[in-house]
């Protein structure tokens, strides 16, 4: 069975499964020559070029593993009879560590202090706090869950949304009628037709004065000209993991907006998550050889 796979860590932790010719193809080589051949394709966490030609090309393809919990830029082309399964659950640990990070970040004022740091500046003022904040949740999924249990007592009130209402969470119907008493909104959903633009001028209007707004999803969930408008006039604070565009560009007006944090798409770039996402490559070609039941079927959009 002819398999590609994002790097020699992979090779190397599939090495004991019988019968599977693996090659490695990162993205940023020329496509090897066997693509017709290919059976089972783990890309790299970095999009390949061309996803759609590639997969087209893929006559013998049966399974399309992602190393990544976002599938936006698979899915649309995944051919008929081919099976789609993301990595859920192997990013929930550092995406939630982030988001913990960030809002702390952004509330205690931590950039402006490095920035005094670097001057030789004692800046003294008092900041905002995490404590008896209430903490919205938009998209309470594995990372969510992940992320309630790391704010568990940093004594704060945690709301739940997800696309569809059940106990204890709210449904997205409902969003706009809690966005106005949330201290820090974290926005977790994945990249869909439907979560396109969501966060618009009109959802960042809800926002109380003063909030944080925390993006570990999608650049694209977010209107950028929207959240510029709001940022700029200091109404509303921002953390961002993933921006529109991406990678922003040099000069980008959200490079220096006030009170905005921006780190490259690195909340779930952890070690943690690359042993994690090895325990799950391995265990997945491992029931896929066997026949069985795979984990994370996608079956939607998500």
């Amino acid at each position: 069975m002819k398999i590609w796979v994002p790097s020699d860590a992979v090779v190397e932790v599939l090495s004991d499964l019988p019968g599977l010719e693996c090659t490695v193809y990162d993205g940023t080589t020329a496509l090897p020559g066997d693509v017709a051949d290919v059976e089972v394709w783990v890309p790299p966490l970095i999009t390949v070029p061309d996803v759609p030609g590639t997969l087209a090309r893929m006559s013998a393809l049966r399974l399309v593993q992602t190393v990544s919990a976002g599938v936006e830029q698979y899915r649309p082309h995944i051919p008929p009879g081919v099976v789609l399964c993301n990595a859920r659950g192997v990013h929930d640990a550092g995406t939630a560590e982030w988001a913990v990070g960030a809002m702390i970040a952004v509330l205690r004022e931590f950039p402006g202090f490095v920035d005094a740091q670097r001057d030789g500046e004692w800046t003294y003022h008092r900041t905002g706090v995490l404590a008896d904040s209430t903490v919205l949740i938009v998209g309470h999924g594995s990372i969510g869950a992940a992320l309630e249990r790391r704010l568990d007592g940093f004594e704060v009130d945690v709301v739940r949304v997800a696309r569809t209402a059940r106990d204890g969470v709210h449904g997205l119907d409902e969003l706009p009628a809690l966005l106005p008493a949330a201290d820090v909104v974290v926005l977790l959903v994945p990249a869909t037709a439907d979560t396109a633009g969501m966060v618009d001028a009109a959802f960042l209007a809800r926002m109380k004065d003063g909030a944080v707004l925390v993006n570990a999803a999608r650049g694209g969930v977010v209107d950028t000209e929207a959240l510029l408008a709001e940022v700029k006039t200091g109404r509303l604070r921002a953390a961002l993991d993933v921006t529109d565009p991406e990678p922003l560009p040099a000069g980008h007006p959200l490079w220096s907006a006030p009170g905005v944090l921006i780190t490259p798409h690195i909340a779930g770039s952890t070690p943690a998550s690359a042993r994690r996402t090895l325990r799950l490559i391995r265990a997945q070609l491992g029931r896929h050889l066997a026949g069985e039941s795979l984990d994370n079927v996608i079956t939607d959009s998500y």
